[in-house]
């Protein structure tokens, strides 16, 4: 039995991943390395609970993790990083695409929002869940949650319009 548990979990992780990272990243503003964490954490729960929720909904469950843990993490002040003295050489970013450019963009935008303003948003419009869904996963009313996403849409328009150069 412990040997299906573990395909089943590896299966939904290796289908998963990519998505459920990219979600981790936005619910922090971008920072990959605590996106890991989050996404890290998030599994480690979601491993010990998959016998109940392996068939009805992992991912509702996942995401569930996922706000609550960025939530709680936006509250810390220190996270345990240690200055170093000499920084890690950087990777070659190679040809930077329109796409990841423009994603880049979203993310510092995104990353300037309130943590429950940036959540409402990205549930609601990145992951299409209803209001509903986003005010539970939120622990809030469902009113209060469209608040949050409609302020969370209006001061990412109002960031990114500030950067926008006209064509031509």
């Amino acid at each position: 039995m412990e040997q299906g548990r573990a395909e089943g979990f590896d299966g939904f992780v290796a289908a998963r991943w990519s998505a459920l990272f990219h979600l981790a990243r936005l619910l922090v503003g971008g920072d990959r390395h605590r996106a890991e964490d989050l996404l890290q954490e998030a599994l480690v729960k979601l491993w010990f609970v998959w016998p109940k929720v392996a068939e009805e909904a992992p991912e509702a469950y996942i995401r569930k993790v996922l706000v609550r843990a960025a939530a709680r993490s936006a509250r810390r002040r220190w996270w345990g990083e240690r200055p170093v003295e000499k920084l890690p050489d950087l990777a070659d970013a190679g040809d930077v695409s329109a796409v990841v450019a423009e994603r880049s963009r979203l993310e510092a935008a995104l990353a300037q929002l309130p943590p429950r303003q940036r959540a409402a948003v990205v549930l609601r419009y990145y992951q299409d869940l209803p209001d509903r869904q986003v005010a539970e996963m939120l622990g809030c009313p469902v009113g209060t949650a469209r608040s949050h996403a409609s302020r969370g849409v209006a001061r990412l328009r109002r960031i990114l319009s500030d950067v926008i150069e006209p064509v031509g």
